[in-house]
């Protein structure tokens, strides 16, 4: 079974940033290393995904501090700006094959849809000009945190198990931000984003609420996934959650074992079909960042993840929707402007 699927996260960009060799050739003409590369973004089936761009990795090499502690802006900033220009310049080399996503319209058509999309806001000053300047580039898609604190909100932690309601909500600036991307059209994504802080920017109204890369916190009480609450007012706002496909946020133990079986995925859409509704249910792998089911080495795999909603229950009408649809829809909304 095979569907157009449109890939909440990923983070190939930090993979290749960090890697040796020409990243763009590894990713044009497939490295086979990591989860994500072009041929096998195509054999997949992948129509599109967010591709995130991820400031000062914590556990990037000997140097690693420790992964919660706050980052200065201007290092973030230096580090966001490479993966930026990399995701650009694939798009020069790929011939067509991927596009940056800077309308909805550029999320139809042959070859995928690459939307850029920052995954912690440190990069950013207080007066927001570098938003700006990234949505000149292409942003589409922000989350506010990583997990960890900066300037703007808090991130949960990566205890288990765990509860997401830790720490404080959206500071005076985290609210700025919330609201100069609803101006912009660029998407906030709550995943990693602490329960407060959920509630701020749903209490803002703004548009759809939206967690790229979480999970249902009933069947896995990881701080990262959400409660059957946060699950409600997702789908009253008309937002999604891409179901995570990383072992240790799908399992009831929460071990980092890889052979959890894929048909946990499932039982993740299924719950959060439950509490929020069909059309809130996608896919957010969090390929290249994350422990993958063994079932499924890649994005060239993304076949036995439908077969698995099928086999859950989810009819062929609602697959397309979990695969592609609710994801194209959320988008649009979110860069009415």
């Amino acid at each position: 079974m095979r569907l157009p699927t449109f890939d909440g996260h990923n983070d190939v960009l930090s993979r290749l940033h960090r890697a040796a060799g020409d990243p763009v050739r590894r990713f044009v003409d497939g490295d086979g290393e990591g989860h994500v590369d072009l041929p096998r973004a195509e054999a997949g089936g992948l129509a599109g995904g967010c591709f995130a761009v991820f400031p000062c990795d914590p556990f990037d090499g000997v140097d690693a501090v420790d992964y919660g502690a706050p980052v200065a802006r201007e290092p973030a900033l230096a580090d966001v700006l490479g993966q930026v220009a990399l995701l650009l310049r694939i798009e020069r080399a790929a011939g067509g094959r991927l596009r940056v996503a800077r309308t909805p319209a550029d999320l139809d058509g042959p070859g995928v849809a690459a939307v850029l999309h920052l995954e912690g806001a440190e990069p950013l000053d207080a007066g927001l000009e570098a938003l700006d300047v990234l949505h000149g580039a292409g942003l589409r898609s922000l989350g506010l945190v990583w997990s960890r604190p900066n300037a703007f909100a808090t991130g949960v932690p990566f205890t288990f198990p765990g509860t997401p309601d830790a720490g404080p909500g959206l500071t005076p600036l985290g609210r700025a931000l919330v609201r100069a991307c609803a101006d912009s059209g660029i998407l906030v994504d709550l995943s990693h984003l602490n329960e407060r802080g959920f509630w701020d920017v749903a209490a803002l109204e703004l548009g759809p609420l939206v967690a790229s890369h979480s999970g249902a916190h009933a069947l896995c009480p990881s701080p990262r996934n959400l409660t059957n609450e946060q699950l409600r007012a997702v789908g009253a706002s008309g937002g999604l959650v891409g179901v995570n496909f990383h072992v240790g946020f799908l399992r009831a133990d929460g071990a980092d074992d890889p052979d959890t079986p894929v048909r946990r995925i499932a039982a993740h859409a299924a719950r959060v079909a439950e509490v929020a509704g069909v059309a809130a249910v996608a896919l957010g792998s969090d390929f290249d960042g994350a422990t993958m089911p063994r079932e499924l080495p890649g994005v060239a795999a993304l076949p036995t993840v439908h077969a698995a909603l099928a086999e859950a229950g989810f009819s062929a009408a609602e697959l397309e929707l979990v695969a592609r649809e609710n994801w194209r829809r959320v988008l649009e909304a979110a860069w009415r402007t």
